[in-house]
C-alpha cells in the first residue's frame, strides 16, 4: 500500500489525483453489488499493485489496466530484495498510471 500511497504523491506533483483503493479480499469484493463495485473502482485508468502475481487482478482493472507485481511463484527473500527484482516500485506505478492515462486518452479521441 505504502508504494500506491508514493506513487500517488508523485502523480500528484504532474496535476494527475490518483485514489488509492485497497483490496485485500478480491471473493469479498466480487460478492458485493455491482453499484457499489462501480462507485469503489471508478472509471479512470487503473493500476493493481501486489507483490504477488497478477491473479485476479486484470477483471478489475479494464483493458485500460496495468498490473505491477510478480510474474511468477516461488521466490522467496526480503520484500525489499523481491520489489527491486521484479520491479514492484512506485516509479514503476507511476509509469503504469502514465501509459494507463494516454491508453485512455488515446481511446476516448477514437471513441
Amino acid at each position: 500500500m505504502s508504494l500506491a500511497l508514493e506513487a500517488a504523491k508523485r502523480l500528484a506533483k504532474d496535476g494527475v489525483h490518483a485514489a488509492v483503493v485497497s483490496a485485500p479480499c478480491f471473493d469479498l469484493f466480487r460478492r458485493q453489488s455491482h453499484e457499489y463495485r462501480a462507485e469503489v473502482l471508478g472509471n479512470a485508468p487503473k493500476v493493481g499493485v501486489e507483490a504477488a502475481i497478477e491473479g485476479d487482478w486484470m477483471r478489475w482493472l479494464g483493458d485500460t489496466g496495468e498490473f505491477v507485481g510478480m510474474t511468477g511463484f516461488g521466490a522467496s527473500a526480503p520484500a525489499e530484495k523481491l520489489y527491486r527484482e521484479f520491479g514492484i516500485t512506485a516509479e514503476a506505478v507511476v509509469t503504469a498510471a502514465q501509459r494507463c492515462i494516454a491508453r485512455s486518452r488515446r481511446a476516448e479521441t477514437y471513441a
